[in-house]
């Protein structure tokens, strides 16, 4: 910055006309990232530049322009995908070596007879007695639902937006429990903990029932109660009496180490006993013997064993026909992408919660203290287990899972589930979308995947030719006004 530049900013700030939070307005209401990270590019030709890259966060309590802009990513994905008259196909190549099929998989994994592989561990298959069986239908190869004929010669293909909940914990009165005492909160954080893993068992089966690669947009949101709950967009129609067959019969079975019994607790907790090569184990401290593996935890289980939970969905269902193109189906796309900006946990605080409501929340961050979250919780040291790939450090209810975080309320899987073939794109494609639009408009080439010898480093704080972040802000909300403005020039000469 010139001698210049740095006293008329001076000036302005003097004269109470620059701070960081008039900047960070004018970026809000721009839509600029309000935590850039700063980076510099040094080309092959010596010239160096500070380039300011987006933070990229999807929580508004964050970044809000920033998870805004994910958030309308997420309404174009749903919109594209959900009536579609084509089956979808990627028309973007994989990254340079990764296979279509590893691309599909989400990467590489042992076949269950290579060598080195670990074997697998069976459990039953059968069915449970208190679940009723779904009939298997003969399935097409496709993902495109039902074509419904109108009486005047119309051919309709409508979609479904469908509502799942978690059965009921407790008489609830206005969001939260009428006699917390008689709320079965440890069954609520279980259910929570593995809401993901029953949500795939209900995909498997409408599958299985629908006859068809039924494919989905899907958003986990929470209740006022607390528990998740998942809004899905379905492709095609299914009847609402096999749909509540699907979820009578859906549940998900939680094979791991029983926990009725504590071990360790206090200051008597598993000492770390170090071995060679950085490997160690978890020892009883007065005995110093060492807790049995997460594997062998499992191996003792026996044929008889039972699973230390079994989730299943309510019986509260919603379900309702959408037709392509009508109010109601944007409205729909708008309602499932709402609050994606929001954290699962919400705005903790009794003034915004109530002195009710949040006390209810603390009851559920407390009951998920010393839950296990995954095999890897550190939790299972407090009931005689070692956490599967166990290292030092690691202390019961300090688990650092997403399941434990007070903004997540024991739901660590993701919060929008999307299926292979929905649009044919991932969103870093539908991102790329956008950007190719603008700069075909403005007629500037799209130097993305380009090979350069340029190379990148991060900017320290402290960095001297850093300037102050009101003006780094400020520089980003001109180049966007300016970028706008030509946008709107085109669109007045017809160019748009």
């Amino acid at each position: 910055m010139t001698a210049e530049g740095a006293s008329v900013l001076g000036r302005l700030r003097a004269a109470g006309l620059l701070s960081d939070q008039v900047a960070e307005r004018l970026a809000d209401d721009n839509g600029v990232c309000l935590r850039p990270v700063m980076m510099r590019r040094l080309d092959g030709d010596g010239t160096a530049e500070t380039v300011a890259i987006r933070c990229g966060s999807v929580a508004e309590a964050a970044c809000p322009p920033c998870a805004r802009r994910a958030r309308s990513l997420r309404v174009q994905q749903c919109r594209e995908g959900w009536h579609v008259e084509d089956e979808p196909v990627r028309d973007r190549p994989a990254p340079d070596g990764v296979s279509a099929a590893q691309g599909r998989a989400g990467g590489g994994s042992a076949d269950e007879g290579e060598p080195g592989a670990p074997p697998r561990r069976n459990r039953s298959t059968r069915r449970r007695q208190d679940t009723p069986d779904l009939p298997r239908r003969a399935r097409r190869d496709t993902t495109l639902g039902r074509v419904y004929a109108t009486r005047d010669g119309k051919r309709l293909r409508p979609s479904m937006f469908v509502t799942l909940t978690l059965p009921s914990y407790g008489r609830i009165r206005g969001g939260v429990p009428a006699d917390p005492a008689a709320y079965d909160y440890t069954r609520a954080v279980r259910d929570a903990i593995h809401f993901s893993k029953l949500v795939d068992r209900f995909v498997q089966n409408l599958r299985r029932i629908a006859g068809y690669s039924v494919q989905y947009f899907a958003v986990v949101e929470p209740q006022r109660r607390g528990a998740p709950h998942l809004h899905m967009a379905v492709r095609g129609t299914i009847s609402r009496a096999d749909l509540r067959a699907v979820v009578a019969a859906t549940y998900h079975q939680v094979w791991w180490p029983p926990v009725d019994v504590v071990r360790f607790e206090g200051d008597r907790l598993p000492v770390w006993a170090a071995g060679a090569g950085g490997a160690g184990d978890y020892c009883d401290p007065s005995t110093g013997e060492a807790l049995p593996t997460w594997d062998q935890a499992l191996d003792a289980l026996g044929d008889d064993a039972e699973p230390l939970h079994v989730v299943r969905f309510g019986t509260q269902l919603d379900a309702k026909g959408v037709l392509a193109g009508s109010v109601d189906a944007d409205q729909t796309v708008r309602y499932l992408t709402k609050y994606l900006t929001k954290s699962l946990g919400g705005d903790r605080r009794a003034e915004t919660l109530g002195v009710d409501r949040a006390a209810h929340v603390a009851r559920l961050v407390e009951a998920l203290r010393y839950e296990p979250c995954s095999p890897t919780c550190a939790n299972w040291l407090r009931y005689g287990v070692q956490p599967k790939s166990a290292k030092a450090g690691l202390l019961p209810g300090r688990c650092r899972g997403r399941a434990h975080k007070a903004s997540h309320l024991g739901y660590g899987g993701r919060r929008v589930l999307v299926s292979r073939r929905w649009s044919g794109k991932t969103l870093a494609d539908h991102a790329a979308d956008r950007r190719a639009w603008v700069l075909a408009m403005l007629g500037l080439p799209d130097a993305t995947g380009t090979s350069c010898d340029a190379v990148w480093m991060p900017v320290p704080a402290g960095d001297p030719l850093l300037p102050p972040r009101a003006v780094v802000l400020l520089r980003q909300v001109a180049a966007v006004q300016l970028l706008r403005a030509r946008l709107r020039a085109l669109d007045t000469e017809g160019g748009l």
